[in-house]
């Protein structure tokens, strides 16, 4: 039985080694430390354009890391983490941001589906509406003519006997 617990526990460490595990290669750090924190940091909000649901950082496609390294070339000529950012969405539009920048497009994006929303509801219930006065209609429960009106329709229907 101790053989199977000593192997559960070694699966159990390699399992919570898992996400601390990067697909950062040792050829792409760094000596600055500084800036090796600020490229991660960078990274981590970064999309992968292969993956697209994981950070570059988490990313093991080659594209990806081609963009760890562009990262860390930005820094290392100077540039700030707005600029390396800026570079980026430039050259592969938001998509590339994990968490997109609030502008005018995206407040229409995520606004857009609350006011369709609304609209739906409206029409359901203007339909609804409707059809309720409809069947009260055909039901009989009109509302009374007045006597002027009761009048022209006594006329229109002689009128139309006549004929």
């Amino acid at each position: 039985m101790r053989p199977f617990r000593l192997l559960l526990l070694a699966l159990a460490l390699m399992v919570a080694a898992l996400p601390a595990a990067r697909a950062l290669a040792p050829d792409e750090v760094l000596d600055d430390p500084v800036l090796e924190q600020r490229a991660r940091e960078l990274s981590a909000e970064l999309r992968c354009m292969v993956c697209q649901n994981q950070s570059i950082d988490d990313s093991d496609a080659p594209l990806a890391k081609d963009l760890r390294v562009l990262v860390r070339e930005r820094l290392v000529a100077g540039d700030t983490n707005a600029e390396v950012v800026d570079f980026l969405v430039a050259r592969y539009g938001e998509f590339v941001l994990l968490k997109p920048r609030l502008t005018l497009q995206t407040v229409a994006l995520w606004g857009l589906a609350p006011l369709a929303l609304a609209i739906g509801l409206l029409v359901l219930f203007l339909g609804a509406r409707r059809r309720r006065g409809a069947a009260a209609v055909a039901a009989g429960g009109a509302t009374r003519l007045t006597g002027e009106e009761q009048a022209e329709l006594d006329r229109i229907l002689s009128r139309d006997r006549e004929a």
